[in-house]
């Protein structure tokens, strides 16, 4: 029975959000957010890359601080104006990426009490006992039994996850009232992970509200009262316990109301003729320890199209193919010759391109003209006895620009002067430049619109025309379906579906899906 059914009064919520929006350059990135988080709940927050999580976990943190909206603690508006009075009002948040919340240079014991010797009158150090016997404290909050000498030495030294733990306990110490874990287990064993488990039905029994942020399914399925999904910055699913899981994938990878207003068409492309023989052969191949190994052929001719949510294994299986992190098991073989490349530079001569999944950390040189970012990988073309051969370099510039429709200035604008779609064109059209034997494309349609995420799906289509293997990796349904011959998913490293034409049609591929979580 429900409080409102027994007549008792609703709980005020621990934390609450009333319409918060924000954009970015004028693009929004939450629309109109309202949540309620109860004391002693687990609340689930599921959605794809792009969809505002990170966004509304900053905004929780007092990191993004102009945003639209209210946001409310124990029912009283705040001002989350820095992460210190995020903290200070009980919002205690672990990000995912492990290395925000270290300190290098200091010991773990250091670190535990590293807020307690921030916020320190007069002497600024507790003295090095104290800060030993606080730190003990704190780590059995999390049931860690770290020695002495481990609490003594540099926090450096420790495995990356006993930092994820470390950072864990250190905001648990604080018994916040919301706790925001960003992929908490991303980096944790089972057994640790099973730990972190017992220990939030402890927060849930001493009324600690928990936003938890996952893409493993099973872990939301097991631990949460309620899950909401983000889709493109809208709330656009919110359940109580049982969850309809199908419900919620659809409601994370169906077409959002913008791309709807576009008039986007999911229907299957037509492949001239029979598919190729196998260019590149993936054999045994293991994704991630403990899971089963996988088998792949890529044909010449073909577009594949590998679909799975956040974690399914897409970015590491890019990244294994481009050399720039070796699989640890398994053969692969390029047009039947042994092939392993140890890094890009291998797999670059080989003629296996890839556009990666972060184009602005892993693509792209700002300050650098579109014509040199389209040169970068093949400088050796545009240079004799050490000088650059710039009229060659700035006609493949315009070339590209030509081909794939880049609206730009010319081809010496800096590529921050374009827009998210005219930046993710050049990267494409990079690699495009050489043609490829095989061209692995990862999100390539992320954060742009529906005219640059055409243009780049009719150009794959086209390079596989013209014989090369095209391997096209996303999170999203309909993105795959509109560029794909073949359409393969993948959850934990392992393959779950391969299929052509209707054998591939979009309600089998999400409760695909669904049954692998």
């Amino acid at each position: 029975m429900s409080p409102t059914e027994s007549g008792a009064p609703p709980a005020v919520p621990a934390v609450g959000l009333t319409d918060v929006s924000m954009a970015f350059g004028g693009k929004t990135v939450l629309a109109s957010v309202t949540l309620d988080i109860a004391p002693g709940s687990v609340v689930a927050l599921l959605g794809a890359n792009g969809a505002g999580k990170s966004t509304l976990i900053k905004i929780l943190s007092g990191v993004h601080t102009d945003h639209g909206g209210e946001v409310r603690v124990d029912g009283t508006p705040v001002a989350l104006a820095s992460p210190l009075a995020a903290r200070q009002l009980g919002i205690q948040t672990v990000h995912q990426r492990i290395g925000e919340g270290i300190v290098p240079g200091l010991t773990v014991a250091e670190n535990l009490v590293f807020e307690e010797l921030a916020q320190q009158r007069g002497n600024p150090f507790l003295s090095g006992r104290t800060t030993l016997a606080r730190a003990r404290e704190i780590q059995a909050g999390l049931g860690l039994a770290w020695s002495d000498a481990v609490l003594r030495q540099d926090v450096g030294e420790l495995g990356i996850s006993d930092r994820q733990l470390l950072i864990l306990a250190r905001a648990l110490a604080t018994r916040p009232r919301l706790l925001v874990l960003d992929e908490p287990t991303s980096a944790l064993s089972a057994a640790e992970a099973q730990r972190l488990f017992s220990l939030i039905e402890r927060m849930r029994e001493d009324g600690i509200a928990v936003l938890y942020v996952s893409h493993r399914l099973g872990e939301i399925d097991a631990l949460a009262d309620r899950l909401v999904v983000l889709r493109d910055g809208h709330l656009t699913e919110d359940q109580a316990r049982p969850f309809d899981w199908d419900a919620a994938l659809r409601a994370m990878l169906r077409l959002g109301p913008a791309r709807q207003s576009q008039e986007v068409t999911t229907a299957r492309p037509v492949r001239e003729g029979d598919p190729g023989e196998v260019a590149l052969s993936l054999r045994g191949v293991r994704l991630f320890e403990g899971r089963a190994p996988l088998d792949l052929d890529l044909r010449a001719g073909e577009v594949t199209g590998v679909v799975g949510l956040l974690g399914a294994g897409k970015t590491e299986l890019a990244r294994g193919l481009f050399g720039a992190e070796p699989f640890a098991a398994g053969a692969v073989e390029l047009d039947g010759r042994a092939y392993a490349p140890r890094r890009p530079s291998d797999a670059i001569r080989a003629g296996v391109h890839l556009v990666p999944e972060d184009r602005h950390a892993d693509a792209l040189v700002p300050g650098w003209s579109v014509a040199r970012n389209i040169s970068l990988p093949f400088l050796k073309s545009f240079s004799r006895a050490g000088l650059m051969n710039r009229p060659k370099e700035d006609a493949l510039g315009r070339e590209t620009i030509d081909a794939l429709g880049v609206v730009t200035r010319d081809e010496h604008s800096t590529v921050e002067e374009l827009s998210g779609g005219n930046q993710q064109k050049v990267v494409v059209g990079r690699w495009l430049a050489h043609t490829p034997r095989v061209l692995i494309l990862d999100e390539p349609f992320r954060g742009v619109d529906i005219g640059a995420r055409r243009d780049i799906g009719r150009r794959a289509r086209a390079l596989a025309a013209e014989g090369a293997a095209v391997l096209v990796l996303s999170a999203d349904v309909d993105e795959v379906l509109e560029v794909a011959d073949r359409v393969v998913v993948l959850a934990a490293g392992e393959v779950h579906l391969d299929a052509y034409g209707e054998d591939a049609e979009r309600d089998r591929v999400i409760q695909t899906i669904s049954a692998s979580v």
